[in-house]
């Protein structure tokens, strides 16, 4: 991979394994300095020393008060810059309507929706404010959101009632991002997961994977690799005139779904 990134400074949220890893993974094969956040200390450290440039861990449970601010402030104090923040963390907790709880339907929008805005909130004035100077002086550097959603918050999926209406609030936040921050040129997507094989859907019984398989064009599901390709595409420079924009990565996944 060309070092395309080099000298950028990415921060990338449940980073400790499965697609967030593996994105970490390509940013800093790409140059970029990554700072891998997660919960688990022993999973987030790996990732870090495992990335081909100097990263760097930050641990913590970002739904809890002042975590994002600090993972943000990590990320300057550690690097002396920010470019890129790839809100990826999140966890499905799924259920009907009847039988989904207050907490559940709180524990969703929490992770998915609540944390992604103050993790941007508190990037903001790093990413505006270089992009102020740049503009007046009459120079273009593009630097990059990706919000992890899903097809369950595009297009909706019985049973996923709590974590449909958390990522589509994401969609909402980078559509509404993307308006106020195109002048900096600070590109703002999301990319929407299909069947993605990692622990989160590691316990979907065979038979409904089977047959969701059924109802993918490409066949089969897709690797945390796969999937992470598409999150790097959005980070790299190929993206600088994509913006406002969500990106299926679903091998054609549309089973019950319209829009």
């Amino acid at each position: 991979m060309s070092q395309e990134l080099q000298g950028k400074v990415a921060i990338v949220t449940g980073a400790g394994r499965g697609i967030g890893e593996q994105a970490a993974l390509k940013l800093a094969a790409a140059g970029a300095h990554v700072v891998v956040s997660d919960r688990d200390g022993d999973e987030a450290g790996a990732v870090a020393a495992a990335l081909a440039t100097p990263g760097s861990a930050h641990v913590g449970d970002l739904t809890a008060d002042g975590v994002c601010d600090a993972l943000v402030q990590h990320a300057v104090d550690t690097f002396g810059r920010l470019d890129i923040v790839v809100n990826n963390a999140g966890y499905a907790w799924d259920g009907p309507i009847h039988k989904v709880t207050d907490e559940q339907f709180q524990a969703m929008l929490d992770i998915h929706t609540v944390v992604p805005f103050r993790i941007l909130r508190a990037a903001a004035p790093h990413l505006r404010e270089p992009a102020k100077q740049e503009r007046a002086e009459g120079i273009e550097v593009f630097r990059k959101v990706v919000n992890v959603v899903s097809l369950a918050g595009v297009m909706g999926n019985a049973g996923q009632v709590a974590y449909a209406a958390a990522k589509g609030g994401a969609v909402g936040l980078t559509r509404a991002l993307a308006k106020e921050w195109g002048g900096h040129k600070i590109n703002v997507n999301a990319i929407a997961f299909g069947l993605i094989e990692t622990r989160l859907t590691a316990d979907l019984p065979e038979a409904a994977r089977q047959g969701l398989a059924t109802h993918i064009p490409l066949g089969r599901g897709a690797t945390a690799d796969e999937a992470a390709r598409g999150i790097y595409y959005l980070c790299s420079p190929a993206s600088d005139y994509v913006h406002g924009q969500t990106l299926n990565v679903s091998g054609g996944l549309s089973v019950g779904m319209t829009g």
